[in-house]
C-alpha cells in the first residue's frame, strides 16, 4: 500500500522539523516522539522513509557496506576496491515490542546448519537498519534486554553478537526513531538520553485544522495512489532539499561565539554531562544547512535547544517528565545576556596606547571593572554563581525550610494539627517530599518472593525461570527452540539414542568418538555434521535438541495498601510514611515492576492508582494523598484481593507482591483477620507504622493472619538488604 505522504501531514511542525534534521545529519542522534494516542506519530515516522536519500551498497553484502568505505570487519567481507555495487532506497526497519533477542542481533542459522552442516550467522534487525532508520513503536514498553542492545549499538555504532556458538561484530549505525504514549509509562532515562531530539505532539485544538486532518485522511483511504500523486511534487522537493542540506553540512561554520552560547545555555539549564552540548551543536549546524546558510546563527541555537534540551534535565527517574518552557527561556535569555556582556568586554581592534615610557600598553585604571568569569578568585567561569548568589538548585532567601534547609518548617508537611480518629476529622492534603530528598533518606530493603516463578516478565526482583540468567538444567523444547541449546544435554540425548557408534576398527574408534564429542561441543544444537578428518558422522537430529533452563529475575506487580486514616496523620507519621513509600516506588521503578496503590480511610477503600508501569503517576498520586477519618483496614484488604484477582485474569504470569502500610488498628468495619483469607497464597509484607513507648502489636497480628513478613517502618531506612518473602502466588 502506498504510504501516506510526509508533506500531506497537517500541523506537527516541530515533529516534522526534527525528523528532517535527523535525515540531514544522522549524527544528531535520532528522535523520540511523545504523544497521546491518535496523534499520527507512527504515520509521520513511516512517511519519512520515502524522503531518505538512496545509499550505495556492495552487492551481495547483507550488512549494506558502503563501497567507498567498506567495513573492514564486515562478516561478508573483506570487500575489495572496485567491488560490484549498486543503489537501493534507505531502509526503515521496525522493531516490534515483542521481538526476541535473536531476531534483533541475529543468531545461528538453524536451517543451514541442519541442511548443510554449516555454522552460519543470520543477521538481525540491527544489521538490516545499518545506514537506514530503526523505528521502535511504543519504545517505553520495550523489554530491558532489548533496551540494553539498543544502547550498546547506539553508543558504539556496532553490534556485537556472542550467542549460540557465534561470535560476530558488524557495523550498526542507524537513525533511531521511537514513539511512545506517556500514559503507559516512561522509558529508562539511559534510553531517552540516547535520543538526540525529543518532541511532544498533541492533536490540534483548532476546529479547521481538525477538519482538514479528517478530510485528507478520508481522501487517502479512498484512493492512496491518487492522493499520493497530489503531493508528489512536494515530496520530490523535500527529498532534493534533504540531499542538498546533507551535502552542505560539512561546509557550515560554527563560530566560537555561538559555541560559547551553547555551553552557557546548557550550564544555565542545568543538564548533566556533555552530550547535550554536542547534540545542540550538531542540531544547530543541521538547521543552518537546512535553511541554506553557511553559518550558525543565534536563532539556530535557540531552535536546537528547544528540541535537544528539555528531556535531559530530569535529575531523578521519578521526576515528572516534560518541558519546562519558562526555565528554558530563562536559560536562553541568560546566555544571550552573557554573550552581550562578553562582546562589550572584548578589547578594541586598535593598537594599544603606549605607556608613559612608550614601550608598552598603558596600565589599567585602578578602579577597573569587575573580573571576567573564570578570572576572579572564585574561578567560576561564565554563568557560575558566586558564594552569595543562589544557583539553579540552591534555595534563595525566600526558600522555606528549617535551619538545616531540609524544609521541616514548611506548613504543608506538618501533621501535628491532626486530631484523634473520628469521622468528623478534617480531611487534609499532605505533600510528600521530593524524590531526590527521599532517595537520600530512605534506601529500602529489596523485597523478593522466595519461590521461583514460572517465567513471567523479565525484571530485577524475584527469582524465576527466564530466557536469560544462570543455567540450572535442560529440557526438551516445546515446538520451536525458544532459547539457547544446552550442548551437553543435546550430546547426551544423541548418545542415548545410539547415534554415536564405535567403528569396527578399534584403533581409530576411540579417536572418532572423541572427535565427535569435541565437535558436538562446538556445533551441536545446529545439527552440524561432526567427526574426524574425512570421516564425518551426522548424528544430531532435531529430536535430540535440548534447550537450556535459565533462572533469572522477574518483575512483579507491587500493590501498595496504605492506611490514610486520622491515626496515620497524627504526630507527623504520614510524612514519614510517604517518604518510605516513595523510596519503595523508586525501588519498584529500578526493578521494572508494575505498581498499584489502594488507600483506606473513613468507611471505604479507594484504588487511587490502578496497576500501571508509570511510576511517575504513582509519585503524583502519593503527593496528593488525603488523610483523615476512621480506619477501615478490612475494606483495604478486600480491595487488594479484588485488584489482584483482576490482574491475575489479565496477566496470569505476573506474580503480585502486596505491601500493607499500617499500624494495624481497625476502627471501622469487620476484624481484618477475618478478611485475610481472601489473600491466601499472596506474597505480602506488612510495614508496621506503630510508634511510641506503648505499642499494641496489631500489625504483627495482621501479618500472622496474612502469612506475611513484618518490617518496622524504621527498617526501610537501613542499608539495602534482601528480604525474601515466605509466600508466593
Amino acid at each position: 500500500m502506498t504510504p501516506y505522504p510526509f508533506s500531506a501531514v497537517v500541523g506537527l511542525d516541530d515533529l516534522r522539523l526534527a525528523l528532517l534534521l535527523t535525515a540531514v545529519s544522522p549524527a544528531v542522534g535520532g528522535v523520540l516522539v511523545r504523544g497521546e494516542k491518535g496523534t499520527a506519530k507512527s504515520t509521520v515516522v513511516r512517511a519519512l522513509a520515502a524522503l531518505l536519500p538512496e545509499v550505495d551498497v556492495v552487492r551481495g553484502c547483507r550488512f549494506a557496506c558502503d563501497p567507498a568505505a567498506p567495513d573492514r570487519g564486515c562478516p561478508d567481507g573483506p570487500h575489495e576496491p572496485g567491488a560490484p555495487h549498486g543503489h537501493r532506497p534507505a531502509t526503515l526497519v521496525e522493531l516490534p515490542v515483542g521481538a526476541t533477542e535473536d531476531r534483533v542481533v541475529g543468531t545461528l542459522d538453524i536451517q543451514r546448519a541442519l541442511a548443510d552442516g554449516v555454522k552460519a550467522y543470520e543477521p538481525g534487525l540491527l544489521a538490516a537498519a545499518h545506514r537506514g532508520a530503526l523505528y521502535v513503536d511504543e519504545v517505553n514498553l520495550l523489554p530491558d534486554h532489548l533496551v540494553d542492545l539498543l544502547l550498546d549499538a547506539a553508543a558504539m555504532g556496532r553490534a556485537h553478537v556472542e550467542r549460540d556458538g557465534v561470535s560476530v561484530k558488524h557495523a550498526a549505525r542507524f537513525l533511531l526513531v521511537g514513539t511512545m504514549n506517556p500514559e503507559e509509562g516512561e522509558p529508562r532515562p539511559q534510553l531517552v538520553d540516547r535520543f538526540g531530539l525529543v518532541v511532544t505532539v498533541a492533536a490540534p485544538r483548532d476546529a479547521k485544522l481538525r477538519a482538514e486532518v479528517v478530510r485528507r485522511r478520508l481522501a487517502y483511504e479512498a484512493g492512496p495512489d491518487a492522493f499520493a500523486a497530489r503531493f508528489a511534487g512536494d515530496e520530490t522537493a523535500l527529498a532534493a532539499r534533504i540531499v542538498a542540506a546533507r551535502a552542505a553540512v560539512p561546509r557550515v561554520d560554527l563560530p566560537d561565539a555561538e559555541l560559547d552560547r551553547i555551553a552557557r545555555v546548557c550550564l544555565a539549564y542545568g543538564v548533566d554531562g556533555m552530550r547535550a552540548d554536542i547534540v545542540v551543536a550538531r542540531c544547530a549546524v543541521a538547521l543552518a544547512a537546512w535553511h541554506g546558510r553557511d553559518r550558525v546563527t543565534e536563532q539556530d541555537i535557540r531552535d536546537a535547544a528547544r528540541l535537544a534540551l528539555p528531556h535531559r534535565r530530569r535529575k531523578d527517574p521519578l521526576d515528572p517528565p516534560g518541558t519546562d518552557e519558562e526555565r528554558l527561556e530563562e536559560a536562553l535569555e541568560q546566555a544571550a545576556q552573557q554573550a552581550r556582556e562578553a562582546a562589550e568586554d572584548e578589547p578594541d581592534e586598535d593598537p594599544p596606547t603606549p605607556g608613559p615610557d612608550g614601550d608598552g600598553p598603558a596600565p589599567p585604571e585602578p578602579d577597573g571593572g569587575p573580573p571576567r568569569g573564570g578570572e576572579g578568585p572564585q574561578g567560576g567561569g561564565p554563568g557560575t554563581p558566586g558564594p552569595d548568589t543562589p544557583g539553579p538548585d540552591t534555595p534563595g532567601p525566600d526558600a522555606r525550610g528549617g535551619p538545616d534547609g531540609g524544609g521541616a518548617a514548611d506548613p504543608a508537611l506538618r501533621d501535628d494539627a491532626a486530631g484523634p480518629d473520628g469521622p468528623a476529622q478534617e480531611q487534609r492534603e499532605v505533600r510528600a517530599p521530593a524524590p531526590a530528598q527521599a532517595g537520600a533518606a530512605y534506601r529500602p530493603r529489596t523485597l523478593r518472593i522466595a519461590a521461583r516463578g514460572e517465567g513471567g516478565h523479565a525484571g530485577r526482583r524475584s527469582p524465576a525461570f527466564a530466557r536469560r540468567g544462570r543455567v540450572v538444567g535442560s529440557r526438551t523444547p516445546q515446538g520451536k527452540l525458544a532459547g539457547a541449546p544446552h550442548l551437553p544435554a543435546t550430546l547426551r540425548a544423541a548418545i542415548h539414542r545410539g547415534a554415536l557408534r564405535r567403528p569396527a576398527d578399534s584403533a581409530v574408534g576411540a579417536a572418532a568418538v572423541s572427535a565427535a564429542a569435541v565437535g558436538a561441543a562446538a556445533a551441536v544444537g545446529s545439527g552440524a555434521a561432526v567427526g574426524s578428518g574425512a570421516r564425518a558422522v551426522r548424528f544430531v537430529q532435531p529430536r535430540d535438541l535440548r534447550e537450556a533452563v535459565h533462572v533469572g529475575r522477574e518483575a512483579n506487580l507491587v500493590l501498595f495498601v496504605v492506611d490514610a486514616s486520622g491515626s496515620m496523620a497524627a504526630r507527623k507519621r504520614m510524612t514519614v510514611v510517604k517518604t518510605a513509600v516513595l523510596s519503595l516506588l523508586r525501588d519498584a521503578y529500578q526493578r521494572r515492576d508494575r505498581i498499584g496503590m489502594i488507600t483506606f480511610r473513613g468507611a471505604t477503600a479507594e484504588q487511587v492508582l490502578p496497576p500501571t508501569s508509570s511510576h511517575e503517576v504513582g509519585v503524583l498520586r502519593l503527593a496528593s494523598l488525603r488523610t483523615g477519618g476512621r480506619t477501615p483496614l478490612a475494606a483495604g484488604l478486600r480491595a487488594a484481593a479484588a485488584t489482584i484477582a483482576t490482574e491475575r485474569r489479565r496477566d496470569p504470569r505476573r506474580r503480585p507482591l502486596l505491601i500493607v502500610v499500617t499500624d494495624g488498628r481497625a476502627t471501622s468495619g469487620p476484624d481484618p483477620v477475618r478478611v485475610a483469607g481472601a489473600l491466601a497464597g499472596v506474597a505480602a509484607v506488612v510495614v508496621d507504622c506503630e510508634s511510641g513507648p506503648i505499642r499494641l502489636g496489631l500489625a504483627r497480628r495482621l501479618a500472622a493472619a496474612l502469612g506475611a513478613d513484618v518490617l518496622p517502618l524504621d527498617a526501610l531506612a537501613a542499608d539495602p538488604a534482601t528480604t525474601p518473602l515466605r509466600r508466593a502466588a
